[in-house]
């Protein structure tokens, strides 16, 4: 039934994306949507077609290269649905997309716990929009591809919170790595980061909820906290975690965004662990960062959500 109703919204609202042996597909019985009406904005020509490698480490995962057809996938809360949903934003650097490790097993716990999940594969277009092999420094790029996908996909989610069966009001985000700098970005930034192309760029792009593991590009060089993000009172309660071992993300990151939390007086809950490294997602069960599924399913109570 699920099935039949998400081919019918698919067709209906926005279009099918056609199935091809070298894109991504989720498992059967879900469907990818894109989720532009449309020609997709700022798209890049001549990028090198999208394709699936294995990727060895963390117990072996998926990652897709050269994203540029963003899709989005609806995974049906499981048993009594809270009416809420996450949209998750996995990780990868802005390169690469790790969407099992950081996507699509995240969507197994959510739905588990009767939210709805929805999986963003956004655009990775063929390198690091991110990073300037000049200055061999983080930048803000002129095009941000990555939020235009992340905001869009929100305004879709809350535009058909009825067909969904969702609250619309309690419509979040999680995100990992590159992804969890994707939460800050639609935390904080809600001026549309793209030329509306239809009704559903009415509706707001701000999260209810915010959850960021082990976020990059907050922290910028000499400690100083990346100044395209302003954080507010509007941006919403937001749940960190990061390992103090992580060697990718330094763990400046979290703390300079932790404090820009407390100094605008935004609810959060932090969570700092000894060891766990960078990109643990759920598999890390050796270490006490694996408890931080039952902190956030705590949280999601504390502040309502659930």
């Amino acid at each position: 039934m699920h099935t039949r109703f998400l081919l019918g919204l698919a067709f209906l609202l926005i279009g099918l994306v056609p199935a091809q042996a070298e894109t991504w597909q989720p498992s059967s019985g879900q469907v990818q949507i894109a989720i532009w009406p449309g020609a997709v904005p700022d798209a890049i020509s001549a990028q090198k077609p999208e394709s699936v490698v294995p990727v060895t480490g963390h117990g072996g995962w998926m990652q897709i290269n050269d994203v540029s057809q963003p899709t989005m996938t609806v995974y049906p809360a499981k048993g009594l649905n809270t009416g809420a949903a996450v949209v998750v934003f996995p990780g990868g650097g802005f390169r690469v997309l790790a969407i099992d490790l950081e996507g699509t097993e995240i969507c197994e716990w959510l739905t588990s716990r009767g939210i709805t999940c929805v999986l963003l594969k956004y655009r990775v277009p063929g390198g690091n929009d991110y990073w300037d092999d000049k200055c061999q420094c983080r930048i803000t790029p002129k095009i941000p591809r990555a939020l235009q996908d992340a905001q869009r996909t929100i305004k879709l989610v809350r535009s058909k919170a009825r067909e969904l069966n969702l609250n619309p009001g309690k419509i979040g985000v999680i995100g990992f790595s590159a992804g969890g700098y994707l939460v800050a970005q639609t935390s904080n930034i809600f001026a549309p980061a793209y030329k509306p192309v239809d009704a559903v760029d009415r509706v707001s792009s701000r999260p209810d909820f915010a959850i960021a593991l082990y976020p990059g590009h907050l922290c910028r060089s000499g400690g100083e906290f990346n100044s395209s993000i302003h954080v507010t009172k509007e941006t919403p309660p937001t749940f960190l975690v990061q390992a103090w071992n992580d060697p990718v993300d330094p763990i400046c990151n979290s703390i300079l965004y932790a404090s820009a939390l407390n100094h605008a007086g935004v609810a959060a809950e932090i969570h700092f662990f000894a060891k766990g490294g960078h990109a643990f997602g759920l598999r890390d069960k050796e270490h006490p960062v694996a408890a931080w599924p039952s902190l956030v399913e705590s949280w999601l109570k504390e502040v309502g959500v659930l």
